[in-house]
């Protein structure tokens, strides 16, 4: 269950695949600041009847929160955006066999992309709900619900690179049980600063590992293999 995470964190030192950590850490700080100023702002504007200190504090409070929610699912729409770039830097190094992939519809990607987004801050919310009105299981069961949508989230578009999103679909099932847990592994990640900027591409790298592990693990058992 925790080899393909493995895998994906070994693969730090290739080039291709820090090229893509830098850039997803950068337009992730961009985002969650722009996301913080924007709602600072926003606040600001409504609260302005309201006393210097009483605005500040409220402002501060709502952006830090807003921030929070909405910085899981924008991370993971940025490292979306590169999904093809890790998957095939995970191929080329662990799978160097592997057909030519032949990707899903782009419409059919495009609104995987979208419903990964909505799902993930939606459940963001569901998760702050239960933390908040079930102290300590309310707690876990977000932690639960925010790990399947994205490990759900970011495994659909790594196989939609290689088969139709039916397939994909399909692909998801028969494996849903490690797509969780990478999933959850990720999801605990976002709740460490600095780390969370990271955790989806880990978590987009360590699910291609899901997509292709059987295959190489069968490989790995026969006679003679190396």
């Amino acid at each position: 269950m925790l080899e393909p995470l493995d895998r994906a964190l070994r693969q730090i030192d290739d080039p291709a695949f820090l090229g893509v950590v830098v850039q997803s850490v950068l337009l992730s700080a961009l985002g969650f600041a722009a996301v913080g100023g924007l709602v600072w702002w926003g606040v600001g504007q409504v609260s302005a009847e309201m006393p210097g200190w009483l605005a500040s504090l409220l402002g501060g409070a709502t952006a830090v929160v807003l921030a929070f929610l909405l910085f899981v699912p924008l991370a993971s729409a940025i490292a979306s955006s590169f999904t093809d770039r890790i998957a095939a830097a995970v191929e080329r190094r662990w799978y160097p066999g592997l057909s030519p992939a032949k990707p899903a519809t782009l419409v059919a990607q495009i609104w995987d992309g979208v419903a990964l987004v909505w799902r993930v801050a939606l459940l963001q919310v569901v998760a702050l709900v239960l933390a908040i009105l079930l102290p300590g299981v309310g707690l876990g069961l977000g932690w639960i619900i925010t790990a399947w949508a994205i490990g759900r989230g970011l495994f659909v578009p790594v196989a939609m690179r290689r088969m139709t999103r039916r397939q994909a679909m399909a692909a998801y099932r028969a494996r849903r049980g490690a797509v969780i847990v990478q999933g959850a592994a990720v999801a605990l990640a976002a709740t460490i600063p600095v780390i969370n900027l990271v955790a989806p591409v880990f978590g987009i790298a360590a699910l291609t590992h899901v997509l292709h592990l059987p295959r190489d693990q069968r490989a790995l058992s026969r006679p003679g293999s190396v």
